[in-house]
């Protein structure tokens, strides 16, 4: 049967969630502490980028299925089951931060007026979901798996892709305690029972475990491919060939084997760094993920050396097109992009930039000098220095060819489909140089040169 949900947290993982478990005919309130937030999300306007969310959110509203409100402990004491997708970000240690989870917890435990399961949705270390259960146990007075039950229920939603991903998953992972509790987990997703979905049911360990494991794994497959990428142009070999022969390799699949500028968002970089930190607090090598972190930091500075050499030398009083602020095509999702790092260097070595993304500029214009949500954190010298050159060298443009007017060079960094049909005939007759860098190989190289580009992909 439908349960009554409260889901604490509007963010990425939180409102495609309240959409989609609405969807599934749920009962949805979505509580965020921010009355603008939800009246835009209320008048049906999503707050971040996803294909497809604003016609799913319109819909569940209209039904009557889901409703935003500010008043967490109302939406909490009216809830069956009650979602944590409230923030984790890094400390400066790389654990996790848990203090809006401690503090959503303590919430719970003031409003508990009958059984209820709390779920975790926010990725959270090892021991995160004992932490909740003690926290609600100790502050409301009452016995975990009789008056309440803790669930750790990870997201695997892919940034631009999470509307999909959320109703067709690979699977779904469920850390349970007691078979009330699946029960209620079942009603959840009975819709995906429907189209047998493969459901993990485990302990809470493993589930907050396999998610940490699977975008560690991931990240790493992407670091691989790239220092693999470095050597084939060091050795005069083509990636793309190495990759594909790879990928027909049932073991290895074709998947995440596409390189370029380096691995971003909100959670490879944030979870490497976590699942780091706790091999070092339990005393387990964790070499591999920790390489993994420092080779795709190193990727970015390869990435702007590359362009450089290619320019012929220093970029200063230079102009270059930079295309794609977003870490990925198909979200307006900045965190930790390759494309900041990249214009941060070419503004601190003295180029002009003109930028365009279809849309993250306004993320990235504020998260350039480590501000707003997806700022990130930049040492004060450093951004002093960034924000002078910014605020006298950098363009933010409406399109790619005003980007490319009068630019001496151009890198596409982010795998926009519009990047992937430049107009080269176009791009050659308003840029001022010849000179293209692909930093995600989505041109035909053959085409680019033939219109004069001294063109570079990456591994080619």
């Amino acid at each position: 049967m439908a349960k009554r949900i409260a889901i604490l947290g509007t963010g990425y993982v939180g409102l495609v969630s309240s959409v989609g478990l609405a969807d599934f005919g749920n009962t949805v309130t979505g509580v965020d502490l921010r009355a603008d937030i939800v009246e835009r999300l209320n008048e049906g306007h999503p707050t971040i980028f996803e294909l497809g969310l604003e016609e799913y959110l319109r819909r569940n509203i209209d039904a009557g299925r889901l409703t935003f409100s500010t008043d967490g402990a109302a939406a909490i004491r009216e809830s069956d089951i009650i979602f944590l997708a409230v923030g984790t970000p890094p400390a400066a240690d790389g654990h996790a931060d848990l203090g809006q989870v401690e503090g959503a917890a303590r919430s719970i435990a003031d409003n508990l007026n009958g059984y209820k399961v709390v779920v975790t949705k926010s990725t959270v270390p090892v021991g995160t979901n004992r932490l909740i259960q003690a926290i609600i146990a100790e502050q409301a007075g009452v016995t975990p798996g009789e008056d309440f039950s803790v669930v750790s229920n990870p997201e695997f939603l892919r940034e631009g892709k999470a509307v999909q991903d959320f109703f067709h998953p690979d699977r779904i992972v469920l850390g349970y305690e007691d078979d009330r509790a699946r029960e209620y987990m079942e009603d959840v997703y009975r819709s995906l029972y429907l189209i047998q979905t493969p459901f993990v049911w485990c302990n809470l360990e493993t589930a907050e475990l396999i998610k940490y494991a699977s975008n560690a794994f991931l990240a790493t497959k992407i670091t691989f491919i790239n220092q693999m990428a470095n050597l084939a142009e060091a050795t005069g070999a083509d990636i793309h060939l190495i990759a594909k022969s790879m990928g027909m390799d049932g073991r290895i699949s074709a998947k995440f084997l596409h390189p370029g500028p380096g691995y971003g968002g909100s959670c490879f970089p944030k979870d490497t760094r976590a699942i780091a930190a706790t091999g070092d607090q339990y005393g387990v090598d964790m070499s591999v993920i920790k390489e993994v972190i420092r080779a795709n930091e190193s990727q970015k500075i390869i990435t702007v050396g590359k362009l450089v050499r290619l320019m012929g030398g220093s970029p200063a009083g230079r102009t270059v097109a930079v295309l794609g602020l977003a870490f990925k095509a198909e979200t307006d999702d900045v965190r930790e992009s390759p494309a900041l790092e990249i214009v941060r260097e070419l503004l601190v070595e003295g180029a002009i930039v003109r930028a365009y993304d279809p849309e993250a500029i306004d993320n990235f214009r504020t998260a350039l000098l480590g501000e707003g949500p997806f700022g990130g954190k930049l040492d004060p010298a450093r951004r002093d220095r960034i924000a002078a050159a910014a605020e006298e060298r950098m363009h933010y443009c409406t399109g790619e060819f005003e980007a490319l007017d009068g630019a001496h060079a151009a890198i596409i960094v982010t795998e926009w489909n519009n990047f992937r049909n430049l107009d080269l005939d176009r791009a050659a007759t308003v840029m001022s140089g010849r000179v293209l860098f692909d930093a995600r190989n989505v041109l035909d190289p053959d085409a680019a040169k033939e219109h004069g580009f001294t063109y570079a992909g990456v591994g080619r």
